[in-house]
């Protein structure tokens, strides 16, 4: 078991990350597949932990670019989340917990592979993507369409 300040698991306070929503004109969103905890298996937007010295909106575009080999530019912050994930076996001590600032961002270039600590990466209809999102990552890439269908921004 990992404790400390720099930890991810078990951390002394929580982690500061970003994540990018990233729709197709088609309406198709990009997400990856997490290979590591804590959400190891599962579909989410892509991103990661900012690092000391990186502005919110240079850390999305690292991070994107890393786990998708997509280049993209940051629109506007959706929202900012926690997740706080709990360990059982330790009497609901926090295992992980992040706060996230999520970012609308549009492509600008690269080819989309799988990097860094994404399994997978890949576009995914919206018929698709409402049924592998958690509850609130579905949250925030809904406001984040909405924002995107109530503007005239093309992505």
């Amino acid at each position: 078991m990992s404790t400390g300040i720099d930890s991810r698991e078990y951390p002394a306070r929580p982690l500061l990350g970003v994540g990018g929503i990233v729709f197709r004109e088609d309406g198709a969103i990009l997400l990856v597949e997490r290979a590591k905890e804590p959400a190891r298996g599962r579909w989410t937007i892509p991103g990661g932990l900012v690092e000391a010295g990186e502005t919110l909106e240079m850390a999305v575009v690292r991070e994107v670019r890393e786990e998708t080999g997509l280049s993209v530019e940051p629109v506007e912050r959706v929202e900012i989340v926690e997740r706080i994930y709990r360990d059982e076996a330790g009497v609901g001590r926090v295992r992980y917990h992040y706060v996230l600032a999520d970012y609308l961002c549009r492509v600008t270039g690269g080819e989309l592979k799988a990097a860094s600590d994404a399994a997978d990466a890949r576009w995914f209809a919206e018929a698709e993507w409402q049924g592998l999102l958690e509850e609130w990552t579905l949250r925030v890439v809904r406001q984040a369409l909405r924002r995107l269908q109530s503007s005239s921004r093309q992505m």
